[in-house]
């Protein structure tokens, strides 16, 4: 198996965060020519699973073999992020895309191997949403190609799940969530007995739950704050940020853009996953629907499932090989 090379790097927010990058590279494939690819968490989740797959080969290494400078992007209270004081800003997702992303991106570019002067950015669930953002809120961001896994953009449709919370941000903000990781990793064995109350989530004939504890180090804890905008962003339908609608401002974007999603993904629906699609500004747009009736796909089998380098990030790294820069 291939030696990857790896670091750290720990840059600061202008508002008083410590951010966490870590860089996986190879030193016999790594094609400096190619933009660095940069992936984003989702929610309730740091960059961990990203460096490792139960059965398989894991995304950074599948990347980093496909000739990638790969970077995770653990951004507030995500990994080991955190706040350098007490005055320190709030997570939301407005610091997500305003703040904390292009520190991290500017970072990434001041230190990269490769020649690129943007990146690609590949969004995990609501990282893939931060992303959009991103480029909603930035006049000059510096990004060449995006990978969107997952994530919302306009909420077209909504999941049961999600329909109840999004009536009441106010009573979100005010619930606190301690310990969600010791909790997964006692569950998630316990609900795999059960794979009907995991269904929404994924599908357990796809993912080896006997790795649990390892992989409920990717859970963290999430803020109220951003339990409070996601609420309000699902009732609305649309993000609005700094009062910009950010499916709107997405039409003036023309980047290439791949959205991949789950045929029968319960967190964020296919129609939801689309929304970007039918936003987006330019014409190089793809498509990657992953699962049929028989064998279906939901939200985590897109990075943990058994087949994932095969269906997922084998398409992809081809996908940003192809518009690398």
């Amino acid at each position: 198996m291939t030696v990857l090379a790896r670091d750290e790097f720990h840059p600061h927010t202008h508002d008083g965060w410590q951010l966490h990058l870590t860089r996986w590279w190879s030193p016999e494939h790594l094609d400096k020519s190619a933009r660095p690819v940069v992936i984003v968490p989702g929610y309730g989740m740091n960059a961990f699973i990203f460096g490792f797959h139960p059965r398989g080969t894991s995304l950074t290494r599948h990347l980093a073999e496909a000739g990638f400078e790969v970077w995770t992007a653990n951004l507030r209270l995500q990994g080991d992020a955190h706040p350098l004081h007490r005055g320190a800003g709030e997570p939301s997702l407005r610091s997500f895309a305003e703040i904390d992303l292009p520190c991290a991106i500017d970072t990434i570019l001041a230190r990269t191997h490769a020649t690129a002067s943007t990146v690609s950015l590949f969004g995990c669930s609501l990282g893939g949403s931060i992303a959009y953002a991103h480029l909603a809120l930035t006049e000059q961001a510096r990004v060449g190609a995006v990978v969107a896994v997952g994530s919302p953009l306009r909420w077209v449709e909504v999941s049961p799940l999600l329909a109840v919370p999004a009536r009441a941000p106010r009573l979100i903000s005010l619930v606190r969530t301690k310990g969600n990781r010791a909790l997964a990793r006692t569950l998630l064995p316990l609900l795999a007995r059960t794979p009907s109350l995991l269904s929404i989530y994924m599908n357990a004939a796809h993912v080896d739950l006997s790795h649990a504890a390892e992989m409920a180090k990717t859970v963290e804890d999430a803020h109220p704050r951003t339990n409070h905008d996601i609420a309000r962003w699902i009732g609305a339908r649309d993000m609005i940020l700094r009062g910009v609608n950010v499916t709107d401002a997405l039409r003036q974007r023309d980047l290439p853009l791949l959205v991949v999603l789950g045929n029968r993904d319960g967190i964020v629906p296919e129609k939801t996953a689309l929304s970007a699609v039918d936003a987006w500004g330019g014409r190089d747009v793809e498509v990657l629907r992953v699962g049929t009736p028989e064998d279906w796909y939901a939200h985590a089998d897109l990075f943990i499932g058994n087949d994932a380098p095969a269906k997922v990030f084998d398409p992809v790294a081809r996908w940003l090989r192809a518009h690398s820069g």
